[in-house]
């Protein structure tokens, strides 16, 4: 069977049918004659014609179209034998407990490390002691360990693990991960295409022992990117994934030089993008749920975000533009700013102006569909203005509070209204007062982080938005259907 391709939820053809909009940032395409007979094709689900793979090509790189995961839709090129288990390890090794993996999900929602029947769906293990004292060791003969001399970090252990790799492919899981059985056989399809380089699947919370981090981790954890498939790119919907569990090409890994082994933190964000600066494909794919234990109580979780945050700033420099913490269009900024201004009158009138010249550039698209996506661009940026005031600049958002009155409805609006809707949206656990609470400690620890990274960088890169014009006719703003989440990640 020929390789299918599922939707992303924000394609939409309008109208005649002559033009594509999907994708992360959301993008026009313009259709030939075969190019609709295309796109007829994958919307019906049936087989693509031939002469597909120029849009389909295209599609996939913007994130508009992605290849479904069955092991039946795409040939299956590697199996487990394939595949070497690399993890990284301080202190103490995953409860083997002579058994290699998970049975089910649900156990590993509660918290049962390594219990179930099953394997490593056949991998071969390999367990990097990144200088634990005393050293690790393992009575299981599946297991090999590999020590190192002193205690160096995760990037440094993952590339001593991947430097005696043999196979055609490595995974990297870590000691607080748990992996479901036949968590490989959806990842391992994707490889098929051969510009995939790095396959990662969802990353869940579980049980931890705190019951107020439990809860807030079960809707809102640090390493859960959705469940939309997606292409992996510094500035889409999923900018980043975490370095927890993640699939790649050994040969593609050694040629890049593996992880940064001068970062602590964010090692795996580096990764990605450095991948997708050389255009290798990297994709997310949350068909495959695996779960990271959260932190036994609050403080560690705090501690975890400030964590998380420190990796901004090298990243950053090492990566111009693609960590900015507030990324709209200059006009968005201009209606906001006018709104808080309280000119209601005059941001509208703006916002109508943007429109206007949007349908203008947007050939071949309704009007009706070109007045929806300005219209979504603005609340989009609103959305993100506001969480930005509550997460990376809340140092600066405190001191205007208390400076301006004018300043406090604003701050406490940007505060309250999206952490309400997000309850109100999600019904989770936590009551209202306590999810709001930790929302705001989230928001706190993490952008303290990103300031205590930038001291000690010497850099404010990591806190200048980028605020650009509007876009290009290839390119308009992006409009997200699920929560932002900072692209940083340990």
């Amino acid at each position: 069977m020929g390789v299918s391709f599922a939707l992303d939820g924000s394609y939409s053809r309008p109208a005649d049918g002559a033009v594509i909009i999907a994708g992360s940032p959301l993008r026009l395409f313009r259709l030939s004659s075969v190019g609709r007979s295309v796109a007829e094709a994958m919307e019906r689900g049936e087989p693509l014609p031939a002469g597909h793979h120029g849009l389909t090509d295209r599609l996939l790189d913007a994130g508009a179209i992605h290849p479904r995961p069955a092991a039946e839709q795409l040939p299956a090129q590697f199996t487990a034998a394939d595949v070497t288990v690399v993890v990284p390890a301080f202190g103490r090794l995953p409860e083997f407990d002579s058994r290699l993996a998970i049975a089910d999900s649900s156990s590993c929602r509660g918290g049962n490390w390594w219990e179930a029947d099953g394997t490593f769906d056949g991998a071969a293990v390999l367990v990097v002691d990144d200088g634990s004292d005393p050293p690790l060791s393992c009575a299981d003969q599946r297991v090999r360990i590999m020590r190192l001399d002193h205690n160096s970090g995760p990037a440094a252990a993952r590339n001593a693990g991947l430097a005696q790799v043999r196979t055609a492919l490595v995974a990297f899981v870590d000691t607080d991960v748990c992996m479901p059985a036949n968590w490989l056989d959806p990842l391992l399809a994707h490889f098929s295409d051969p510009r995939v380089a790095l396959v990662a699947p969802r990353v869940l919370s579980a049980a931890g022992g705190s019951p107020l981090v439990d809860q807030f981790e079960e809707v809102h954890g640090s390493l859960d990117l959705g469940g939309s498939p997606a292409r992996i790119a510094p500035g889409t919907r999923v900018s980043y994934v975490p370095g927890a569990a993640v699939l790649c090409r050994t040969e593609v890994l050694l040629a890049v030089g593996g992880f940064d082994e001068t970062l602590r933190v964010g090692e795996d964000v580096d990764l990605v993008w450095r991948l997708d600066a050389k255009s290798w494909r990297c994709r997310y794919e949350p068909a495959v749920e695996v779960f990271h234990r959260a932190r036994p109580g609050v403080y560690q979780w705090a501690r975890q975000r400030f964590g998380y945050g420190t990796s901004a700033a090298p990243l950053a420099a090492r990566h111009r533009g693609a960590l900015a913490p507030l990324r709209i269009s200059g006009w968005s900024a201009g209606v906001w700013t006018l709104a808080v201004l309280r000119r209601p009158l005059a941001a509208a009138v703006v916002a109508a102006g943007t429109t206007v010249a949007l349908q203008r550039k947007l050939r071949g698209v309704p009007p009706a569909a070109a007045a929806r996506l300005a219209v979504s661009g603005h609340l989009y940026a609103g959305e993100q203005i506001a969480a930005t005031l509550t997460r990376v600049w809340w140092p600066i958002t405190m001191v205007a509070a208390c400076l301006s009155r004018r300043a406090r409805p604003v701050v406490l609006a940007a505060a309250m209204v999206p952490a309400v809707h997000e309850w109100l949206r999600l019904r989770p656990r936590p009551g209202v007062v306590r999810y709001i609470t930790m929302s705001l400690a989230d928001d706190i620890a993490y952008g303290a982080g990103v300031w205590r990274g930038c001291v000690r960088k010497r850099s404010a890169t990591a806190l200048i938005p980028d605020l650009t014009g509007w876009p290009s006719r290839r390119r308009v703003n992006e409009r997200r259907s699920e929560p932002k989440v900072a692209p940083t990640a340990g």
